[in-house]
């Protein structure tokens, strides 16, 4: 009885700590600043870690972070491998629909604006592996807001 308590204890144990989240934010930000300088990137960076490039800031309406948009996209890792592509057409979402890095990072831009949001994993998917993408990613998109629905 002793032993069965004191295996059971160690199978929780284990199980419970691979629940953990891993914090990649140190490693993250690294990638993302070597990212930025390699690609000789002018970049703004928010409180929460979200780094923004504005190629153009559009001159249309601008979203808010619970607007339905119109987006055209390309995602990347830094070493330039795509995961997902939009059609030039775009898809039309929900800000509070997606990832964390979207619904801040799209509002920086007004209709017709664009530029290249380098989102750390705690604003996309974590610690988890997502399809093709790694836990841990560091993800970039290339974004053009094409409309606020």
């Amino acid at each position: 009885m002793k032993y069965t308590l004191i295996a059971l204890i160690s199978i929780l144990f284990i199980s419970c700590s691979k629940d953990k989240e891993t914090d990649y934010t140190a490693k993250n930000e690294q990638e993302i600043v070597d990212y930025i300088a390699k690609n000789d990137l002018t970049a703004q960076k928010s409180s929460s870690g979200l780094y923004y490039v504005i190629k153009e800031a559009g001159t249309g309406k601008q979203p808010t972070a619970t607007s339905n948009v119109t987006v055209a996209y390309k995602g990347y890792f830094t070493n330039g491998t795509v995961f997902d592509q939009s059609k030039d057409s775009g898809i039309s979402f929900g800000l509070q629909q997606v990832i964390k890095g979207w619904t801040e990072g799209i509002p920086f831009f007004k209709e017709g604006g664009s530029g290249i949001l380098l989102i750390p994993a705690h604003l996309g998917y974590g610690s988890n592996d997502r399809g093709p993408i790694p836990g841990g990613s560091v993800l970039i998109f290339e974004v053009k807001l094409i409309t606020v629905n």
